[in-house]
């Protein structure tokens, strides 16, 4: 799985979870109608599965895209097997939204007009009528996506999307198949899965954060394999600050820390970050000392000159790295202000 498309489906949980997708009002636009010209199918790999490519002229290729979609090519790369049938997968869906995102720049009934005169000129029977039938169904589903109740729970509590995600999944089943449940969302529910269970880990209060990390660690190992290759970084490093923020947040000891990284990252990577954890303390303490000595050098009753030889004098001997230099202009101008300073946790 390409990342290009599981940051697509990250985006479509985020606005699903949060914001009930809904519908923009439209506007008067309207698209033109399409020439003739058929779309050239092309054979997709050795399993015979074919998947429709456009192969429009760039004139009417522009009777299927949206103003804001001008530089851009029509989405869609629908699969069919030997006999025609559609393979509804996510590819089918992507398709499908490419039209439906224009909504608001075209009227709604254009753009029906228009996927019929797409899906016209680039496939036959049986496909043709299999398309269309879930193409509909699709439009009908997300509206009343954008009619689902928001539960009556604190957005804070898990068990608030846990609600939200059981909505969509019932309202899904309403229109849906098993097999084009798992064709259309299959990849997004893996990603709700996971962040509904990670949500609820990490909100237990019962779990310490040494349980918490086991936990997480065990539900991140359960993802398929080209998840856990695009999530590691961002699901890890997230559960990481989290639960170093909740052990020093309490005052927990080092050795809780330790423990805690142990079971969510491992022994290498635990001592990587003991090493950073060393460098940053490090260097929070020396730009500590230089600021009080600083501010001794700036409150003493030396001339304005002399002052800030002393202090470009002290930096040199403490901050011999240019690099560090351009940091410390940072912190000088923040403590001046009076602002916390910018150390990493």
């Amino acid at each position: 799985m390409q990342k290009k498309k599981l940051w697509l489906i990250l985006a479509i949980v985020v606005v699903i979870l949060l914001g009930f997708l809904v519908w923009l009002a439209p506007s008067a636009t309207t698209g033109s109608n399409a020439t003739s010209n058929p779309l050239t199918p092309s054979t997709q790999d050795s399993s015979s599965v074919r998947a429709a490519q456009t192969g429009l002229s760039s004139n009417l290729a522009q009777a299927f895209v949206s103003p804001s979609q001008q530089d851009t090519e029509v989405n869609c790369q629908i699969s069919l097997d030997q006999s025609q049938h559609l393979i509804v997968n996510e590819q089918t869906r992507n398709c499908f939204e490419y039209f439906i995102t224009q909504y608001g720049e075209k009227q709604l009934e254009q753009i029906k007009h228009d996927f019929a005169l797409y899906l016209q000129k680039g496939y036959q029977e049986p496909a043709l009528s299999q398309i269309l039938d879930l193409w509909n169904r699709y439009l009908d589903y997300r509206v009343q996506l954008g009619n689902l109740q928001e539960p009556n729970l604190n957005k804070q509590d898990p068990e608030y999307y846990r609600k939200v995600f059981g909505l969509i999944k019932n309202l899904r089943n309403q229109f849906f198949s098993n097999d084009e449940i798992e064709g259309l969302f299959g990849a997004e529910n893996i990603y709700h899965e996971y962040t509904l269970n990670r949500m609820s880990i990490m909100a237990d209060q019962s779990l310490s954060e040494i349980k918490k990390a086991q936990k997480l660690k065990e539900l991140f190992a359960q993802l398929p394999e080209d998840w856990r290759e695009n999530l590691e970084q961002l699901s890890k490093l997230e559960d990481l600050r989290k639960l170093t923020s909740d052990i020093k947040a309490r005052g927990g000891s080092a050795a809780e820390l330790r423990q805690m990284r142990m079971n969510l990252v491992g022994a290498e990577a635990t001592q990587r970050l003991e090493q950073l954890d060393q460098e940053r303390g490090q260097w929070k303490s020396r730009v500590n000392d230089y600021l009080a000595q600083r501010d001794q050098i700036l409150n003493s009753h030396m001339s304005e000159s002399a002052q800030q030889q002393a202090i470009a004098q002290l930096r040199q001997q403490q901050f011999k790295n240019p690099q560090e230099q351009l940091r410390l202009d940072t912190f000088e101008t923040t403590h001046d202000a009076g602002g916390k300073l910018p150390f990493a946790e």
